[in-house]
């Protein structure tokens, strides 16, 4: 595992840099073939980059993200550059699980098939959605993003599939879904798991027929949208139990990508940080805030139940509450807690039960971290569900399902703060 160490910086400039760098990385990745045009655009966002380096380097006085913007105008680049549209917080480092991953989508990034990433929340599921809709045939077409979760159940198919005027109260025209507005491109459906029975119905017409039929109406539209879903639960294991279509799973799951969790992509923790501190800095109008060693050491050690997002979470915190440099007091008193107790009972969970793989292991060791941490959630909302999925920034229904997976009741959590 590598340490963490950050350099001051003046401004975003570097990590803007960095951010650049990286998406040429994942792009000359994911590149099987490449012809000669492609090959000259890259060559000439390399010459601008390596300008701009070079200059920063010389100690050049104008602004390292100016010239960075500037050199982007000069090779064409859009002013929402590739970093932008691809994300960046994600494809840093060099694990196995996410060179894995980047291999699947080289390989299926091309093809119209569908395919289902799945993975913890926050472990940046949709950004390889993106990755595959940048480096598809259908990268100049729309990419829509959904969230199966935040729809309400009478309204699934009126967002999916549009509907006619006057097909219900409140439908005062005629509206396409989702799956209209992103004809030609890629729809990315998030948190799959969560559509109701119904709309899985819908959405495997969708996948079979290529056409969809608005609220209202009997007329069929052909679509071409290429299907890119995610979900943080056990699809195969919702089929078996009747809890998600079986048809429906097989029909996602032509191609299947699984994303690691942070604690598993350790060596992407130094990256991710020094992204978000320049960029908390950047969006927060302030000084760039610098880590004390103490801090260095939990966030190199800490176990990321809420991943990418709640690393970026914590940066974004302490960059406000600290004045220069952040210490252990500036980050959450559960995150504190949820530490404290990982510590205490390390010597106890080090010990794997005999003859228990080494996959098996860590899984029971992520259960039980992920216990500890609702747990501290709990406490530290007083049980309320509501609160802690703000929080944690997840669907209250994940979040709820996750309470029943560890059998933990919010309401005794309460009784016990009365």
């Amino acid at each position: 595992m590598k340490d963490l160490s950050f350099e001051p910086q003046t401004s975003g400039g570097s990590a803007r840099l960095i951010e650049q760098i990286e998406v040429l990385r994942t792009r000359l990745r994911l590149a099987q073939q490449l012809d000669r045009r492609e090959i000259e655009r890259l060559l000439d966002e390399v010459t601008a980059l390596r300008g701009v380096a070079l200059h920063a380097g010389s100690g050049g006085s104008s602004n390292p993200l100016d010239r960075l913007r500037h050199a982007e105008v000069n090779v064409g680049v859009a002013k929402e550059s590739a970093a932008d549209a691809l994300g960046f917080d994600g494809v840093l480092g060099e694990s196995p699980g996410i060179l894995d991953a980047l291999e699947l989508v080289r390989r299926a990034a091309p093809t119209p098939l569908p395919l289902l990433i799945d993975g913890e929340s926050g472990t940046g599921k949709e950004l390889f959605a993106r990755v595959v809709h940048a480096n598809s045939k259908r990268a100049e077409a729309p990419f829509v993003s959904v969230n199966c979760g935040a729809i309400p159940e009478n309204l699934i198919e009126s967002e999916l599939f549009g509907h006619k005027k006057g097909a219900f109260t409140g439908a005062s025209s005629d509206r396409k879904g989702f799956f209209e507005a992103a004809d030609g491109g890629t729809i990315f459906l998030d948190e799959v798991g969560e559509l109701p029975m119904q709309g899985q119905v819908k959405l495997l017409r969708v996948l079979q027929l290529g056409e969809v039929q608005r609220v209202g109406t009997d007329r069929p539209v052909k679509i071409d949208a290429r299907v890119v879903a995610a979900t943080n639960r056990n699809l195969k294991k919702m089929a078996e139990e009747g809890n998600f279509r079986e048809d429906l799973y097989y029909r996602l799951s032509v191609i299947h990508a699984s994303l690691p969790a942070l604690r598993e992509r350790r060596d992407e923790i130094p990256l991710l940080c020094e992204y978000f501190l320049n960029e908390a800095a950047r969006d927060l109008e302030r000084s760039r805030v610098e880590l004390s060693r103490e801090v260095i050491e939990f966030l190199n050690s800490y176990g990321y139940p809420g991943n990418i997002r709640e690393l970026k979470n914590l940066i974004f915190r302490i960059s406000c509450l600290a004045d220069r440099v952040a210490r252990l007091e500036h980050l959450p008193q559960e995150v504190r807690s949820t530490a404290a107790v990982e510590y205490s009972g390390s010597a106890v969970e080090a010990e794997p039960a005999a003859g228990l793989s080494l996959a098996d292991a860590k899984r029971q060791a992520s259960d039980a971290a992920e216990r500890r941490y609702l747990e501290a959630g709990l406490r530290a909302t007083a049980g309320r569900v509501v609160d802690l999925a703000k929080q944690l920034e997840m669907n209250r229904s994940h979040v709820q399902s996750l309470l029943k997976k560890h059998g933990l009741k919010a309401m005794s959590f309460r009784n016990n703060d009365s």
